[in-house]
């Protein structure tokens, strides 16, 4: 379906060039300018979707256990595969992938694992039988233009988010691998030593301009393309000089130490895109634990506890101030209903005060009982004060 790719017209060709020789480019960028960048992540750990411009990629990373590599039986394996939507663009055929999905795929697989990007040897199960093995998906949602670079945060974005169940081996031979559930253990991350970064130019006329993060118009008019993959650190991981007309090995140098530039800040937006999510994760799971561990008293609790004790010894002692006034008349009558509710009240307070803790605790006279309040039978007065209590009541 290569007829179905949009075509300039001569006009159309001829402006675009002519605005790059003046160092503006249609979009309104300058020549070393790259578009907008937004990442954003899905609900599961290891889903990406990048935004570059009008060029729209996602990533979904998964993993499953199988046998590794005779000549590396102690690493894991890491492999990137593209889908190419007519929906993203009418020139992609769907089934059978066409030269640029293999293209776009060879080149990020040659940046993250011939770099050494991510540790396989921490992939590692039992040496020689179970390995992870690691997939990456791409997927072209819309083809706005440098899908090699939006593929490239992409699947950097979707590594750094995702977990892969922990393991543990046992059995009688050690062999046998148990893979836990993310409630009983938690995931753990992908071991990641850099983050190399894809950075593509376009070169028009003779080679003499060049442009960063063409757009789906500028492919159309560009002459070649090449791709330098860079860490943070300046290393150059890869390098891909798709065909068309040849560069001098000066411009080559120049688009390095640009590139160099251009990737500390594209690594610093991923970063913190990637912690934010991780923050978010982590607080999202921290509000769902239940709040399982017992409250303790606090040495404010004792300090109530012993004065409500102090307060129910003094009301004690006015109850039994209250039983000496029984023999001056029926007048007092109200006063000493009072002070026998308010006794009961703080009665009842220390009960339920000391009703904590376990079922040893559940006696209210466990912890024993004032000497105050026992010593109220034993003044003179009392029969008459508890025969008093019956007969109103």
């Amino acid at each position: 379906m290569d007829h179905q790719r949009w075509r300039p017209t001569v006009n159309e060709r001829d402006f675009i060039e002519s605005a790059l020789q003046s160092d503006l480019r249609v979009d309104g960028r300058r020549p070393f300018d790259f578009r907008r960048l937004k990442i954003l992540f899905g609900r599961e750990d290891g889903s990406a979707e990048v935004q570059l411009g009008d060029t729209r990629v996602m990533g979904y990373v998964t993993a499953q256990l199988l046998q590794p590599y005779k000549d590396r039986p102690n690493e894991g394996t890491l492999a990137i595969f593209t889908e190419f939507s007519p929906m993203a663009d009418p020139a992609f055929e769907p089934g059978r992938p066409g030269e640029s999905a293999i293209e776009l795929g060879r080149v990020i697989d040659r940046g993250l694992r011939e770099s050494r990007a991510v540790d396989m040897e921490s992939l590692c199960v039992v040496a020689g039988k179970h390995v992870w093995s690691v997939r990456v998906d791409l997927h072209i949602l819309d083809n706005g233009g440098n899908l090699i670079d939006a593929a490239n945060i992409a699947a950097l974005a979707a590594l750094s988010t995702f977990r892969r169940p922990e393991c543990s081996v046992g059995g009688e031979d050690g062999q046998q691998v148990t893979v836990h559930d993310p409630e009983v253990r938690d995931p753990l991350p992908l071991t990641i030593h850099h983050l190399p970064i894809a950075v593509t130019f376009a070169y028009f006329g003779e080679g003499n301009i060049m442009v960063i993060d063409p757009t789906y118009k500028e492919e159309a008019v560009m002459g070649g393309r090449m791709t330098a993959t860079i860490n943070s650190n300046g290393d150059v991981c890869a390098i891909q000089k798709a065909g068309g007309e040849g560069v001098m090995s000066s411009v080559i140098m120049q688009c390095l130490r640009i590139a160099s530039v251009k990737v500390a800040d594209i690594t610093s937006k991923i970063k913190n895109e990637v912690n934010s999510y991780t923050s978010a994760k982590a607080l999202q799971k921290v509000k769902r634990l239940p709040a399982s561990v017992p409250k303790k008293d606090n040495a404010s609790d004792v300090s109530i506890k012993e004065s409500t004790d102090g307060a129910l010894e003094r009301q004690s002692t006015n109850a039994s101030s209250d039983v000496h006034q029984l023999s001056k008349g029926d007048q007092d009558h109200q006063y000493i209903r009072n002070s026998s509710l308010t006794v009961d009240r703080t009665d009842k307070h220390k009960q339920t005060s000391r009703f904590i803790g376990g079922p040893s605790n559940w006696d209210p006279y466990s912890k024993g009982v004032s000497l105050s309040s026992l010593r109220i039978s034993q003044l003179p007065g009392t029969v008459n004060f508890f025969v008093y209590l019956l007969f109103y009541f």
